[in-house]
């Protein structure tokens, strides 16, 4: 079996997260009647509060750019989390999940409502169950599998 160093098991696992959460959103969103360009100037609305919105390209590009951030420190939370509690790695597919589900929850309870975004997380069915759904399966699980091809011996120098 292949097995990767932790930074390239890290990388795989969050670009894998990252594009798989964002294809699903830009086509949700879409779905919703909310143009790619303005979901992602929302992400950098974490950062630059409603400014964000009057930034063109420029600051959607910088929300594409925060996207993939958060979802390679989610992956490093996972991997650090993953060497305390090796279980974790061992079944990828049922530790992922539950791992999405906490990221889902972490990101909404806590992250937005902490962040300058000027729409807070709210309460609505079809969004709430595809989200948690998403976070287990399209962050969660590629993630914990991305981790468990990590090596856990040290690199020969």
């Amino acid at each position: 079996m292949r097995r990767y160093s932790p930074g390239v098991a890290i990388l795989v696992g969050g670009l894998i997260a990252g594009t798989l959460d964002i294809l699903y959103a830009t086509g949700y969103s879409a779905w919703r009647g909310m143009a790619p360009q303005q979901l992602l100037q929302f992400v950098a609305s974490g950062l630059l509060g409603q400014a964000s919105f009057d930034g063109g390209n420029a600051t959607a590009a910088l929300g594409l750019l925060l996207h993939y951030l958060m979802m390679l420190l989610i992956a490093v939370i996972f991997y650090v989390l993953s060497r305390q509690l090796p279980f974790l790695v061992r079944k990828p597919i049922v530790w992922g999940p539950v791992f999405g589900f906490l990221v889902y929850w972490t990101m909404n309870l806590v992250v937005m409502q902490l962040s300058a975004t000027p729409n807070k997380w709210r309460f609505i069915p079809l969004s709430f169950a595809t989200g948690i759904l998403v976070h287990m399966l399209f962050i969660g699980l590629p993630i914990a599998w991305a981790a468990s091809k990590a090596r856990t011996e040290p690199i020969a120098a």
